[in-house]
């Protein structure tokens, strides 16, 4: 995450100050310059597309998200995925929905975001 990417999220779609003026940023609850945590969302999302092989895509249908630690500029972020459940579709037989939990770290695999989301997913072959 840099500075840059920070700073061009929050003005086009966080524009708080702890997103958009590091000056301001220090007066604030967060200290200094904080990436809005839908950046931080957007970026695992995109993570998630480049390494979870799901057939058809991850197509969400809800999620449960939290921020315990900002992330700040030139913070490198990783995510763990887990399938905690697999849940066949009762009325189409060529999907279900999978239980997903990311987590969402930095280098110091400090925790910045969790997610529990549910997606779609279809048997192989027929997404």
């Amino acid at each position: 995450m840099t500075r840059e990417r920070i700073l061009g999220f929050a003005s086009e779609f966080d524009p708080q100050s702890f997103h958009t003026d590091a000056d301001a940023a220090q007066a604030t609850f967060f200290g200094g310059l904080a990436a809005s945590g839908w950046h931080t969302a957007a970026v695992t999302m995109r993570l998630l597309v480049e390494s979870v092989p799901f057939a058809g895509g991850l197509i969400g249908a809800g999620s449960e998200i939290s921020w315990p630690r900002a992330v700040r500029p030139e913070d490198q972020l990783h995510v763990i995925t887990t399938a905690r459940e697999l849940i066949p579709s009762k009325s189409k037989p060529d999907r279900g929905m999978a239980v997903l939990e990311s987590i969402t770290y930095n280098q110091d695999d400090a925790i910045c975001q969790t997610n529990v989301s549910k997606v779609v997913v279809f048997r192989r072959g027929e997404g």
